[in-house]
């Protein structure tokens, strides 16, 4: 069985950002007190490590310390000068021409695990993530303004073969399984 503060580390840790109290104190089935002595721990054992433990009273959530914030700015920075590659170009897309699309219908579209690319496409702003309105646990991907800046057009429209390539995914978003889930 996880310590307290073990497990909060690994709820923080695994949920990428801030988790509300009361949220917290129904997945670890403690009270409000016990969490708030759980985070307090959490807090001391951070102390001299790399990320630390943030609290604004409704939410916690796991943020890189202030004294490695210079290592993490260096990793963003060689991530956001690296060329977008075949998989980021891929998946962007993907997203273009769908006007939008979960993680899983990526990787279903391009037969292949896209987080990363998903990952360097949000860091760099040329999508955002979304609640996904047909399923409120889903993270729907949408191009960005600067998306389109970037590739110079005005509207998604402008893309090239835009009409051709949008029915062919029209086309792929039939094929794929019931539940419109990768099978």
């Amino acid at each position: 069985m996880l310590s307290g503060p073990v497990a909060l580390e690994a709820l923080l840790f695994a949920a990428g950002g801030a988790i509300p109290k009361s949220e917290l104190v129904k997945i670890m089935d403690v009270s409000i007190e016990s969490l708030e002595s759980t985070a307090a721990e959490l807090r001391e054992q951070l102390a001299s490590r790399g990320v630390v433990l943030m609290d604004d009273g409704a939410e916690l959530e796991l943020r890189t310390s202030a004294e490695a914030s210079g290592l993490v700015r260096k990793l963003r920075e060689a991530e956001l000068t690296r060329d977008l590659g075949k998989a980021g170009l891929e998946s962007l897309a993907v997203v273009a021409y769908r006007n939008g699309a979960t993680r899983s219908e990526i990787d279903w579209v391009r037969g292949v695990n896209s987080s990363a690319s998903l990952r360097t496409l949000l860091m760099r702003g040329l999508i955002d993530a979304q609640e996904d309105p047909a399923d409120k646990r889903r993270i729907r991907y949408q191009l960005t303004t600067d998306a389109l800046a970037h590739l110079g057009i005005a509207r998604r429209e402008d893309l090239p073969r835009f009409s051709e390539l949008s029915l062919a995914t029209d086309a792929l978003e039939r094929d794929m399984p019931v539940s419109g889930q990768p099978g």
